[in-house]
């Protein structure tokens, strides 16, 4: 049968270690670090985080209009299989080496070196604001995404966004097996040092995006404000609605713009026989 606990102030270090197979209503947690370590099969409702390192070493658990305040910190950690719905994480460092992660309907207002080393993560409606989002996780799937912060996603795997809005200087770098459907994206330096990336109905605005790319797809892809694109990338197959600034040194591919309106081919450092170039003007 499911313990159920209605209401209430918890404080103190491990308030409700290691409990299992329980409902939680209308819960305040303060004054006390790891309120809920070791603990599976929960379901919370309702309730408020104070403290820090909330829920540690954690499986199977369901949050529903939850509130982590800024002292919550570093709260969600080693933890597998959790669900987070309707609900503000108003603190940093909230996931790192988690599994299993499903956000519907969340705000990170701080979302400071958040995500970090997980796998397994779906994010629904989301939005997020700080810089290192999502750094070294694999396996991501993301819908209706807003994010305000530099470095996201460095070092990612196999990741799948759609419809997002980011605002990220240097994001994507070194990362692998990355597609990006009907989003913007502005920031300066996007993917360098990354293998296997694709955008498609993208609108990008991104001074030296897109080099020292291995694979990079772009199909029916706006570029502003974009100089110096596609240095030294292999395997280029880009589809441009819009003129390009520059492109700079590509070792391979195709590019096809409206207008490209300086063309760099170094030829002590590119075979400029190895990239197609075509432009309608």
């Amino acid at each position: 049968m499911k313990k159920e606990i209605i209401g209430g102030l918890y404080e103190g270090e491990r308030a409700l270690y290691n409990i299992h197979n329980a409902y939680l209503e209308n819960v305040t947690f303060d004054n006390g670090e790891s309120p809920l370590k070791e603990c599976s099969e929960l379901e919370l409702n309702g309730c408020i985080f104070k403290w820090k390192y909330p829920l540690w070493y954690c499986n199977n658990v369901v949050l529903n209009e939850t509130t982590f305040i800024d002292m919550s910190r570093s709260g969600i950690w080693y933890t597998n299989n959790i669900t987070i719905n309707n609900s503000l994480i108003a603190a940093p460092k909230e996931f790192r080496r988690s599994s299993k992660i499903k956000l519907n309907k969340v705000n990170i207002p701080n979302a400071q070196e958040t995500l970090w080393n997980c796998d397994d993560i779906e994010l629904n409606d989301v939005n997020a604001k700080g810089d290192y989002f999502a750094m070294n996780s694999s396996n991501i799937k993301i819908k209706n995404f807003n994010l305000d912060g530099n470095y996201a996603f460095d070092g990612g795997r196999n990741i799948e966004i759609r419809n997002a809005v980011m605002n990220s200087k240097d994001s994507f770098w070194n990362c692998e097996n990355v597609t990006v459907y009907d989003s913007i994206i502005i920031g300066e330096y996007l993917g360098w040092n990354s293998k296997n990336i694709k955008f498609v109905n993208c609108t990008i605005d991104s001074e030296q995006g897109m080099c020292y790319i291995d694979n990079i797809e772009m199909i029916n892809c706006k570029l502003l404000n974009t100089n110096l694109a596609f240095e030294r990338c292999n395997n280029v197959n880009a589809e441009i609605k819009t003129k390009i600034d520059s492109v700079k040194n590509p070792y391979s591919g195709t590019i096809k713009a409206l207008k490209i309106d300086e063309l760099i081919l170094d030829t002590d450092i590119v075979d400029p026989k190895l990239t197609k170039i075509e432009v309608k003007e």
